[in-house]
């Protein structure tokens, strides 16, 4: 059996192989990288690396050659390019005869209002329509998405949001990973569909557990849209990504990430990490690239 994930150098796809090759020989891990020089350290611990780019469905046929189960993470941008990227893709991974495909989703992407899940719901029907056995991975939230907000906090600055007693499934992404690396190189996933979800909190109680961690009082200061996309300019935010920050609180205030599901424990054969104990990585992770700056 030979495994590729692909997006191998961004966060979530490093800590995939990392999860991989805790139980999967490093001889049967591929990774597929656009650029080679980031991916010397996988060729150092015995994964095989391949060149592809989406954006170059030239190089994809080599690139997933002999690959039996292959791991598709979503890229970002605009509808036409993600799409356009993930049809080079699939098609390639048919053409390859890979024999199965398992792709980072959204949570509920059939129904949900998040502006990122009519691209994923497409995506998830590109592969569909190859007729290859699949499993689609919708991830909730990544607690790693709150990193900003988390510095603000230690800095001195409230917690502001907009998205009212809208509850979030956060999660860190070695949780994700590890669940994902089950998947990739465990039997009984054809034709799957999982929600990934961390326990479902409020941001309220999600500030609550940060003040225990940083044994402080974390205020919550509850805005409107429009003073939520204010506070984010005046805070350095680029504005093309406002709208869809805002757009995120509005779907959180209206439930739109509120999916009650165990998908993730039954994954990882282990409850999720505990949020204080997430968030306490997190608050470790930003002390130390600051004594580091």
């Amino acid at each position: 059996m030979k495994i590729l994930v692909t997006g191998a150098t961004g966060e979530l796809g490093s800590k995939v192989v990392d999860a991989l090759l805790k139980t999967v020989p490093a001889n049967q891990i591929a990774v597929s990288v656009r650029s080679l020089e980031k991916a010397e350290g996988f060729r150092a611990r015995g994964v095989e690396v391949r060149h592809g780019d989406f954006e170059k469905p030239e190089t994809l046929d080599s690139t997933f050659s002999g690959i039996d189960r292959l791991f598709i993470i979503s890229t970002a941008g605009e509808f036409e390019t993600i799409m356009k990227q993930h049809n080079h893709a699939v098609a390639a991974a048919q053409r390859a005869q890979v024999k199965f495909i398992a792709y980072t989703s959204v949570t509920n992407a059939g129904e949900s209002p998040l502006d990122l899940a009519p691209a994923h719901l497409a995506r998830e029907e590109a592969i569909l329509k190859t007729g290859i056995p699949y499993s689609f991975l919708r991830n909730n939230w990544y607690l790693e998405n709150e990193i900003g907000s988390i510095q603000g906090v230690m800095a001195g600055m409230p917690w502001v949001i907009s998205a009212g007693t809208g509850k979030v499934g956060w999660a860190l992404k070695q949780d994700y990973a590890e669940a994902a690396a089950a998947v990739l190189s465990g039997s009984g996933h054809e034709n799957t569909v999982y929600e990934l979800s961390g326990q479902l909190l409020t941001h309220d109680e999600l500030a609550s557990a940060l003040g225990t961690v940083l044994a402080k009082e974390v205020l919550v200061q509850q805005v409107d849209d429009a003073v939520y996309a204010d506070i984010m300019k005046g805070s350095g935010v680029p504005e093309p990504y406002i709208p869809m920050l805002v757009n995120m609180q509005k779907v959180i205030r209206e439930g739109g990430l509120e999916f009650e599901s165990n998908d993730l424990e039954k994954l990882l054969g282990r409850p999720c990490t505990p949020i204080n104990e997430s968030l306490n990585q997190i608050v470790s992770q930003i002390s130390q690239t600051s004594k580091k700056i």
